[in-house]
């Protein structure tokens, strides 16, 4: 048996984050859990030798993964492979809603962060959610080529 679905689909268009529409402007209770956690991003990565290197685009995707509460960020900064900060994503804090993905994307063409860099997250959560996800995917295609892999942020406090 076959079911099909003559609807037409909606077209999906994905914007740009507006940070300073993320804004929180608010206070935290005690019941607000405050917490680092590490992500490694690669914007290159060798291949087969020291010498040759490939750029690659990076996707980070910060998750809420509660279906009820909100996420805090209080700082996403990026580091390169000597650890010197060379981007600061917000000033303020910002606010993930329940189950909401906030991404940011470093292209291909701007090589940031070599072969080592990495982005720290500060955030806050009300303690008896489930703790955010911080995942990165890298990518690079070339003719019939194609690279791809993930990262996954581990919690460092």
């Amino acid at each position: 048996m076959c079911f099909s679905c003559d609807q037409k689909r909606a077209d999906y268009k994905i914007e740009p984050i507006d940070w300073n529409a993320k804004i929180a402007n608010r206070n935290f209770d005690s019941t607000y859990t405050s917490a680092k956690t590490y992500l490694s991003i690669y914007s290159q990565i060798y291949g087969q030798n020291e010498h040759r290197l490939h750029d690659l685009t990076v996707t980070v995707g910060i998750r809420n993964t509660s279906e009820l509460d909100t996420l805090y960020i209080d700082r996403a900064e990026f580091f390169d492979t000597h650890g010197k900060s060379i981007m600061k994503y917000i000033e303020k804090t910002i606010f993930i809603l329940p189950m909401e993905t906030v991404e940011i994307v470093i292209d291909e063409i701007q090589k940031l962060g070599g072969t080592g860099g990495n982005i720290l997250f500060k955030w806050k959560m009300n303690a008896v959610n489930p703790t955010p996800l911080f995942e990165a995917v890298m990518i690079s295609t070339s003719g019939q080529q194609g690279l791809s892999f993930t990262t996954q942020g581990i919690r460092i406090d």
